[in-house]
């Protein structure tokens, strides 16, 4: 039998989050694509969690959207509820979180990829990386189909290899029963590429109607929803929000789960993958937080057209037997129906430090990769490196040079830096303390940092970029504005700051300074701001944070300068380590395996010391 032969620009090995984004990518820039999936049925699959967002990652969902990405659109479109995270804390750790309707969240998505020009959706296993002299060639399918093209993707989440366990059980597919690819890790050994094992899990599901909400805390959605993306108008996502509930395991609960630790396949040595540490499971919390009589049970619907609920915060591989035991010891789940098990899964992934912060590999020029196939974890930090792969793909095709962001422009800057300059020895969560610069990587100015790269690449439209101008005039002016108004000590005056706790002023001063109180802001002072423009809440909340945070911004954008001057000193990836006088052994040793692109790179790398730096500066001041 002849095997089909194909031709395409670029193929992108699995459709899940990383995957949609870059292929999508991919496709918008002009570049004739192919995304191959397992299954068509779970293309943007969330086989955990059913939210997008939260604490860090709804930076990410934002400034995916910012650089012409779909994650932020999707949700938009798609959710039930959603709820703006740290509100009582500084703009830069406000986040946005929603739950998602997950069977509408991945069937939008599907639709799509099906209609964007440029892209073909394929389902098919890809077995075999194809490539010749250390540049990628194509990939060969299960059923022998070649299909040659300039440069891949590799997007294959949890699937490579992926075994999924609970007690004494073990099956060898991917998550929610789907298949497992098998065979790809050898193709990519053969290829030199380091392979690791990491493991995630997943909390049971348990049916509504075996569910008491009348021992849990209802919880409710934002009054005013906040959308995702920003082309997406505030008034279309005004919509009735399906609830939460939250309760708390026991005494009880952590007894059981103690009892049974011997038959738990992660303290048992079942389990061989490395999981988060951000993210542990209920087992692991009960080990490790001995002290702790009680952890927070998030109860969430899957959907507004299932009865299944998502029990967050009880992700477990204990034995079926032990699940039922422990869930039942909750207050409200004392009947608990069981829909699916809680399972943990092992799955290949690579060592991320044999990646370019381009996202492409040093040693196969054209092959690049996202997601959770690079040691991360999470659907946010698995879309953001999708698009920068797609993005970089198509660019280096085009013959264009390829996008680099960094730790000063975005959290997926931050993201992709640390995952190819630091040792990462579990699943790499995004957190907002691990970017040093987070007062101006905020989530509500993720398009006045990003979208005009977006459009550069070519992804963001000429009408969405003259918005963003228009955006970008208009605060200027009404900063400009807002720091010529003087205000009175009048009675009006003395009233509206009585109202807000505000001390009384003895003589007149400026909107500025009344707008850098802590109980004060721009929006509740219009009253004696008489000649205030009708301004959108996006500018309005710019100019607030503008001047609420002067101080602290200008300190950070002279932190950012130094940053930017040790980025700007470039290192040759050809350059031999070992023969430069004056270096450590262990920093010879970190920069010849990391080979950084820039000192501020090498200065992150765990094992090279400040006096290293000194000495490479020395070096290229030569």
């Amino acid at each position: 039998m002849t095997a089909i032969s194909k031709t395409c620009d670029i193929a992108v090995v699995g459709a899940g989050h990383a995957g949609c984004e870059a292929a999508l990518a991919a496709a918008r820039l002009g570049l004739e694509t192919v995304v191959f999936t397992v299954s068509v049925d779970s293309i943007a699959l969330m086989p955990c969690n059913p939210n997008i967002g939260g604490s860090s990652k709804g930076h990410l969902v934002r400034e995916v959207d910012a650089l012409g990405g779909e994650m932020g659109k999707n949700i938009d479109k798609t959710f039930i509820q959603s709820k703006m995270l740290n509100q009582s804390k500084g703009p830069a750790v406000h986040s946005l979180r929603a739950q998602a309707d997950k069977a509408e969240y991945s069937r939008r998505m599907r639709t799509v990829l099906e209609n964007t020009e440029h892209l073909l959706v394929k389902q098919a296993e890809v077995v075999e990386i194809l490539a010749e002299n250390g540049q990628v060639t194509g990939v060969k399918t299960y059923s022998g189909a070649v299909y040659h093209c300039q440069a891949v993707i590799l997007c294959t989440g949890t699937y490579l290899k992926a075994k999924c366990i609970y007690g004494d059980v073990s099956s060898y597919t991917g998550p929610n029963g789907l298949q497992a690819a098998n065979y790809l890790t050898e193709s990519l050994r053969k290829l030199g590429i380091e392979i690791q094992r990491f493991k995630t899990g997943t909390p049971a599901r348990i049916d509504k109607r075996s569910i008491d909400f009348s021992k849990m805390e209802e919880q409710f959605g934002d009054e005013r929803i906040v959308p995702f993306s920003f082309t997406t108008n505030p008034e279309e996502v005004q919509i009735e929000q399906a609830s939460c509930w939250l309760t708390y395991t026991n005494e009880e609960t952590h007894q059981i789960i103690r009892k049974n630790l011997d038959r738990s396949p992660l303290y048992s040595g079942v389990i061989e993958g490395t999981g988060p540490r951000y993210c542990p499971s209920i087992e692991d919390k009960v080990v490790k937080f001995a002290d702790k009589n009680r952890h927070q049970v998030f109860i969430e619907p899957e959907g507004l057209h299932t009865n299944e609920m998502y029990v967050g915060g009880m992700s477990s591989s204990l034995p079926e037997d032990v699940q039922y035991a422990m869930y039942r010891s909750v207050p409200g789940l004392e009947h608990a129906e069981i829909v699916r098990n809680a399972y943990a899964i092992e799955y290949d992934c690579i060592n991320p430090r044999q990646l370019n912060p381009t996202l492409e590999f040093k040693a196969v020029r054209g092959l690049f990769s996202g997601g959770q196939f690079n040691g991360s974890s999470g659907y946010e930090e698995a879309a953001g490196q999708g698009l920068i792969a797609g993005i970089n793909a198509a660019l280096q095709i085009q013959g264009k040079e390829m996008l680099i962001l960094d730790r000063s422009q975005s959290y997926i800057g931050v993201l992709i830096d640390d995952l190819v300059t630091k040792e990462n020895t579990e699943p790499y969560r995004m957190m907002t303390s691990r970017a040093e610069y987070r007062l101006l990587l905020r989530q509500d100015n993720a398009d006045l940092r990003l979208t005009k790269i977006g459009h550069e690449v070519g992804l963001i439209s000429d009408e969405r970029y003259e918005k963003l101008l228009e955006k970008e005039r208009l605060i200027e002016e009404e900063m400009k504005r807002v720091e010529k108004v003087f205000v009175g000590n009048s009675k009006e005056v003395q009233e509206l700051l009585l109202k807000y706790d505000s001390t009384p002023l003895n003589s007149g001063t400026s909107l500025v300074e009344l707008i850098r109180r802590p109980e004060l802001d721009y929006e509740c002072l219009a009253p004696i701001d008489g000649k205030r423009p009708k301004l959108a809440d996006s500018v309005k909340e710019q100019v607030n944070i503008n001047i609420k945070y002067d101080g602290y911004i200008r300190r950070q954008l002279k932190q950012v300068e130094q940053f930017k001057k040790l980025e700007s000193k470039k290192l040759s990836p050809e350059l031999k380590y070992e023969e430069i006088s004056g270096l450590r052994k262990e920093a010879q040793q970190k920069l010849n395996l990391y080979k950084p692109l820039s000192i501020g790179q090498a200065s992150r790398i765990s094992g090279v010391s400040p006096a290293d730096i000194s000495v490479l500066l020395i070096y290229l001041g030569k």
